[in-house]
Order: C-alpha cells, then sequence, then structure tokens
C-alpha cells in the first residue's frame, strides 16, 4: 500500500506526460487530463487514511515495506524502503490532502492555457517526489525525492518560460537549493562512515543509544541543517522563494503550504535523535530560525505584490517552525507545519481567485472595495488571515502559543530573549496580513476600469476548495499533534522558572494577535491616508524593507559577479581561448605550415624529381666513399 500511495502520481505524470503533452497537441482531451491528474493524486490521499487506520490498528508501530534492494556494495545493502509511522501518517496527509484540494483549484484556475496537461503532469511529478522524501526509510531514497522536488519546482515555477523572468525564477531556485545539498550530501557522507547505515530509525537509534557513535553529532546535524535551510529557505539561502511566486498561483500554494519548504522542518523533525546530542546544532537551527522569522516578517510589512506578501509570510512562518525544532519542540514545529498547511494553502489560493477576478492583476495599491464584489474569496481568505494571526480559536493560534511557550521556557534552549525576537515577529505577522486583507477588500476601489469591469467571483471548482481549507484552518488546532506524536517526538521539560508562567502567555499571544489587528486597521483604516504619511514620514526605512534589504543586489556584487569575472575572464579567455583553443589551433597551424613547405617539394614536377634522386644519390655515394 505505501509503495502505491508513492507510485500513483508518478502514474499520473507518465500518463499525462505522455498523452497530453506530445508535440502534436492534447490528444487525449482536457477531460482526461483533469480526471488524471487530480484522481490518482485523490486516490492516493485515500490510501494514506487507509494507511493511517492500519497504523492505529496495529498500536502505532511503524511500518515498514521494501520495494526493491537498489544496490548492494560488500555487506551494505541499499533499499528503497518506505517507512510509515505517526510523523510519516502527519505529513502524507497534509501532502496528499492539501496536494489533492490544490490539483483540483487548478482546473478552474489553469482553464484555457494552452500547456494545460503539461501543467498537471507536472504537478503530480512535484507530489510523486514529495511522498518519496517524506515516506522514504533511508536518507539515499530521501535524498532523490529532495532532489526531485527541486527539479519539478524548476519546472513549475518557470512554467509560462516564455516569459524570460520566469525562466531566470526557475533557473535561482534551482541553483540555490543545490547550494544548501551540497552540506546535505556531506553529512549523509559522514553519517555511512560513522554508522555504516542511512536508514533514519537506525541513525536515531544510534544516537539515543548507550555509546555515542564516532561521528560528531553537531557538525552533522549543521551539515544537514544547510540543505534545510536551501529547501525551507532560511537565511541566508531565502532568496530563491519569493521569485518562485514566478509560476502560477497553484504552483506557490503547493511549494509553500504542504510540499518542498516544509521539506526541511520534516528533516530535523525525523532525525530528532541525531538533534537531541547536538546542542551547538540546535542553538544554531533556533537563531536562524528567529531571526529569519523576523527578517522576512519586517520586508513583508512594505510588499505591494500580494503574492510576494505571502511569500515572505512564508519564510516567516518556517522561521518558527525551526525556532520550535531548534528548542527541541519538535512535535510543535510539525503541529505549526500542519496548521501552515491549511491558511497558508488557503491565503495563496485566495489571492489566486483575487488575481482570477481582476484578470491579472497582482499590486494590492490597485485593489480595495473587493469583499462585496467576491463574497466567497473574501470571507475565506479572512479566516485564514486571523489564522495565521494568532485568533483564538482558529488553527494558527494553537500552534504559534506553542511555539512562543517553548521558545521562552524549554530547557533545551528557550529564552527570554528568543521569547521577544519570537513575539515581536507574530505581532508584525498580524500587522501585516490585517494591511494585506484591508487593503485588497476594504476601502474604497482603486481598481483600473478595466478590472472593475473584470472583477467577478470564481468558480465553484476554486471556491469550493477554499471552503474546504477555511474550515480546517478553524478548526484544525483542535487536533493537537504534539500529543499525537507522543513518545516519538518527546516534548523538552519546561525550566522550573517558568512552570507558572503559561497561562498568562497565552493572553499576551492573544493581545499580540489583537494588537497587530488594531494597529493594522488604525494604519489603512477609511482612505488608506495614514499609511501614506507613515511612508512619506520614514523613506529611508521604506526604500530597505520594499528593497527586502537589498540582499539579492549584494549576492549580485558580491558573487554571481565575482564568479561571472572569474568564469569570463580565467576560465573563458585565458584558459579556454589560449591555453586550449591556442594550443589546439597551433598545432594546427604548425600542420598547415609543415604541408605548404612539403607541398613546393611535391609539386609534380618529373625533372625536380630526377635532380632529387640524382642528388640524393651523390649523397649517398660520397658518405659510402668518405666512412667506407
Amino acid at each position: 500500500m505505501l509503495t502505491l500511495i508513492v507510485v500513483l502520481p508518478l502514474l499520473g505524470f507518465l500518463l499525462n506526460g505522455v498523452l497530453a503533452t506530445r508535440l502534436g497537441g492534447n490528444v487525449v482531451g482536457n477531460r482526461f487530463v483533469t480526471v488524471v491528474g487530480c484522481g490518482l493524486p485523490i486516490a492516493s490521499f485515500a490510501l494514506v487514511v487507509a494507511s493511517c487506520a492500519t497504523l492505529a490498528g496495529g498500536g502505532y508501530a511503524p511500518v515498514v515495506e521494501i520495494a526493491y534492494r537498489w544496490a548492494q556494495i560488500g555487506d551494505g545493502r541499499f533499499e528503497v524502503a518506505f517507512w510509515f509511522d505517526r510523523l510519516a501518517a502527519v505529513m502524507a496527509l497534509v501532502v496528499t490532502g492539501v496536494g489533492s484540494a490544490i490539483h483540483v483549484y487548478s482546473v478552474g484556475y489553469m482553464k484555457g492555457d494552452r500547456g494545460y496537461g503539461r501543467f498537471f503532469a507536472y504537478l503530480n511529478l512535484f507530489l510523486f517526489f514529495m511522498l518519496l522524501l517524506v515516506l522514504g526509510r533511508s536518507l539515499l531514497v530521501l535524498f532523490v525525492g529532495w532532489e526531485g522536488v527541486g527539479l519539478a519546482s524548476y519546472l513549475l515555477i518557470g512554467f509560462w518560460y516564455d516569459d524570460l523572468a520566469n525562466a531566470r525564477a526557475g533557473k535561482k531556485a534551482f541553483v540555490t537549493n543545490r547550494v544548501g545539498d551540497a552540506g546535505f550530501l556531506l553529512g549523509m557522507f559522514l553519517l555511512y562512515q560513522a554508522l555504516g547505515t542511512l536508514d533514519a530509525d537506525r541513525i536515531n537509534a544510534a544516537f539515543t543509544g548507550p555509546t555515542l557513535p564516532a561521528a560528531s553529532a553537531s557538525l552533522v546535524g549543521i551539515l544537514l541543517f544547510i540543505g534545510a535551510t536551501g529547501k525551507s529557505a532560511q537565511i541566508p539561502l531565502h532568496v530563491w522563494l519569493p521569485d518562485a511566486m514566478a509560476g502560477p498561483t497553484p504552483v506557490s500554494a503547493l511549494i509553500h503550504a504542504a510540499t518542498m519548504v516544509t521539506a526541511g522542518v520534516y528533516l530535523v523533525a525525523r532525525l530528532s535523535g541525531l538533534y537531541i546530542h547536538a546542542p551547538e546544532a540546535s542553538a544554531l537551527i533556533a537563531a536562524v530560525g528567529v531571526a529569519t522569522a523576523f527578517f522576512a516578517a519586517t520586508i513583508a510589512v512594505a510588499q505591494t505584490d500580494i503574492k510576494k506578501v505571502l511569500a515572505y509570510s512564508t519564510i516567516s512562518q518556517l522561521g518558527f517552525m525551526f525556532v520550535a525544532a531548534g528548542v527541541g519542540a519538535y512535535g510543535v514545529a510539525v503541529f505549526h507545519l500542519y496548521t501552515h498547511a491549511f491558511f497558508k494553502a488557503c491565503l495563496f489560493l485566495g489571492a489566486g481567485s483575487v488575481i482570477h477576478a481582476l484578470g491579472g492583476e497582482q499590486d494590492i495599491r490597485r485593489m480595495g472595495g473587493l469583499a462585496r464584489r467576491i463574497p466567497v474569496t473574501f470571507g475565506t481568505f479572512a479566516v485564514a488571515t486571523a489564522a495565521i494571526a494568532g485568533i483564538p480559536p482558529l488553527a494558527g493560534f494553537f500552534s504559534k502559543d506553542e511555539i512562543l511557550w517553548y521558545a521562552l521556557a524549554s530547557s533545551r534552549g528557550g529564552s527570554p530573549l528568543l521569547f521577544a525576537i519570537a513575539a515581536a515577529t507574530a505581532l508584525l505577522t498580524a500587522f501585516y496580513m490585517f494591511r494585506l486583507l484591508w487593503l485588497t477588500f476594504f476601502g474604497r476601489s482603486r481598481m483600473s476600469a478595466e478590472a472593475e469591469r473584470h472583477a467577478h467571483e470564481s468558480p465553484l471548482s476554486m471556491t469550493g476548495v477554499l471552503v474546504v481549507l477555511a474550515a480546517l484552518s478553524a478548526v484544525g488546532g483542535f487536533l493537537s499533534i504534539p500529543h499525537f506524536l507522543g513518545s516519538l517526538l518527546p516534548l523538552p521539560e519546561v525550566k522550573p522558572e517558568f512552570e507558572h508562567v503559561e497561562t498568562p502567555l497565552i493572553a499576551v499571544s492573544i493581545a499580540i494577535a489583537f494588537a497587530g489587528l488594531a494597529a493594522a486597521a488604525f494604519v489603512y483604516g477609511g482612505d488608506g491616508a495614514r499609511g501614506e504619511r507613515l511612508r512619506e514620514r520614514f523613506p529611508a526605512l521604506h526604500r530597505v524593507l520594499s528593497g527586502k534589504y537589498f540582499v539579492d543586489e549584494a549576492y549580485d556584487r558580491l558573487v554571481a559577479r565575482p564568479l561571472y569575472w572569474v568564469s569570463d575572464r580565467v576560465f573563458l579567455r585565458l584558459g579556454d581561448r589560449t591555453l586550449l583553443d591556442g594550443s589546439l589551433h597551433g598545432l594546427a597551424a604548425l600542420g598547415r605550415r609543415t604541408a605548404a613547405g612539403l607541398s613546393r617539394v611535391q609539386n609534380g614536377n618529373l625533372q625536380l624529381y630526377a635532380l632529387l634522386v640524382f642528388v640524393g644519390i651523390v649523397a649517398a655515394l660520397a658518405w659510402s666513399a668518405r666512412h667506407g
């Protein structure tokens, strides 16, 4: 059953890839593409649900299924084996459940696109690789899925490749992730050298056993986390994620909500046995996480593209997850991953509905007053906004509150400073999300005349998915994932001095959420004049935030241009053209000159040939007479 869960989306990719993307065009029609492209992921989701029932019936003992033996080197065997425990169950439900909803939404969003079949083929391929990543028992199988989602994201981000900017965005995502993957590979090499295995369960058992392995847990943990910073867009490898908005909006939802960007968090949670014994690596994870969360939240405050606001929001929320993982609350990190999948998918797909309604407009400065024009989109977007802001009793409140609690009280690295920065980020989250809601749906209309005429509610295939995701954003927090994961990912102990502040902290968390809401309503309420005055009063700060701290420009100047100079001047001009081409061209010129000299002798003149023979005979006789 586990193999079938993974293979079904691959089958959808092959069918649509062969039959619906031929050079002659779609030979089977969009209805076939829809049935295969949506039906097989839904079937995979149904099998995940059945597997969860089997897991529960077996007392939650992990289920192992070996698909085939990949290779054998000496006594070491590499198997394509799938591992299904409570953590894998949560992840697989999120990937197939939310992923299937995004597939259904795409039917309406991509209607009429000439690449309809190709789009669903790529979506199915993405889902296949993500399931391989989640269910793979070995880090080697996980790494195949890890690289596979990188490939699929490249194809989907650059889906509309006719626009060069989209193609560049796909390339940027691909290259940036390869930088992080170098660290992942080094970590795997060290683990295999020390343990002789790459199976995640055996790695955890080795590091939690009575005798620690020879490998440094912190060094391995840091190397693996470098890979996670690329895949989950943490500082300094976060720059690819905002540009990933170049793809169709369902792609943004799939990458940001349920699949690729959560892979780094999942990796750290899956190897929690290693990270428990890696305090230095865990401290680094928490520090990078909280810095990324605050950094991205400040940028989101000043963005005007509806999808870019949500992109930086995703980077920030992933930072929250790493804060929880860094202080040993791995179950809480997975809890926020789970709730984030619902409200962030709803927000991205809601943004797609807004863009669809306005004929492609994405600038929130040219929106406003849409609440009455697209009421279903507005209602679902408002629920998801409240959820991510932490308004009780919606899903985001429960998971974010637990992150704040353990950031303060965890005995594995919690501190008042970590809590203070995380709390400030939570305040910014509520502020920029309600700013987005207000500028998009409230106030006077700032739309163009064409957008006014075009504005309409999205079809049922889109709004129906939004309603389902909004409902999950509302009630998803009542299922306590940390308690479900139980002994698999035990929660850290609480510092004694903070044992009695948990209840007051809940009140602080609620106050933060409502303070962000009130601040956004005050600044952007009415005609939005206060927001404009604020921007004019602090132009330098606004320029820095809207310019995203100019990190891309710094990378271009400090990394890209020097590399281009070395590639052009050293490798191309000196190495390729001067040394390689020069030596080959020199040999060719020598050959030509030699041939030209010989051609003067071999000219077909018989008298010259007779003369040369005579001269040769005379020279030979003279030499013989002298030496005879």
